[in-house]
């Protein structure tokens, strides 16, 4: 695989025929969580991923490897499974600075906006997710979600009683095995 590929029930089952007991058991696990996140009213997405595209350019990397939260117009959470692979990791609030709090990083970001045109600076920062994504401080130490553990991770929504789950892809080196991750 070169590119991100949702699978669908339909391609499990297909897939199934396939395997041994074991990769039948497995298929059967993948199958179940779905339909469990299903009956809760939820979408999940099943995706094997060989590896995300990179943000070059940015100032602030606003890339899944970048350790970012996830934010909704409403309420709502976001589950999340690493079946196969590297697993996704988290990192702990008080172990973290949002990058546009960086003078620096700031400084720059208002450079690149003053340069692009109109509007309000920090609208710009939000369209542009850069207040969504944070650096680890020196001594952070991320921890790991765990392979086949189901998370459900906290998003930045108006009125969140909760901070939200800072968490990352990991990196990912080529003719490495893809990921296998579920996410609603």
């Amino acid at each position: 695989l070169e590119d991100i590929t949702t699978l669908d029930e339909m391609d499990l089952q297909t897939l199934r025929q396939r395997l041994s007991e074991a990769g039948r058991a497995a298929v059967d696990i993948l199958i179940e969580d779905q339909r469990l996140l299903h009956a809760r009213g939820l979408i999940p997405s099943l995706d094997c991923i060989p590896v995300y595209p990179r943000d070059t350019g940015a100032e602030v990397p606003t890339d899944v490897y970048s350790f970012h939260a996830d934010r909704a117009p409403v309420p709502t959470d976001t589950y999340l499974c690493s079946y196969n692979g590297v697993a996704t990791e988290g990192l702990c609030n008080d172990e973290a600075r949002r990058h546009i709090d960086n003078l620096e990083t700031r400084a720059a970001l208002l450079r690149n906006f003053m340069q692009e045109g109109e509007g309000d600076f920090d609208e710009y920062l939000r369209e542009n997710c850069y207040d969504l994504h944070y650096a680890a401080a020196p001594n952070a130490q991320p921890f790991s979600f765990g392979l086949g553990n189901l998370w459900r991770i906290a998003v930045e929504y108006p009125g969140s009683p909760v901070p939200p789950c800072l968490h990352r892809a990991p990196e990912t080196a080529a003719g490495q095995m893809p990921r296998l991750l579920l996410i609603s």
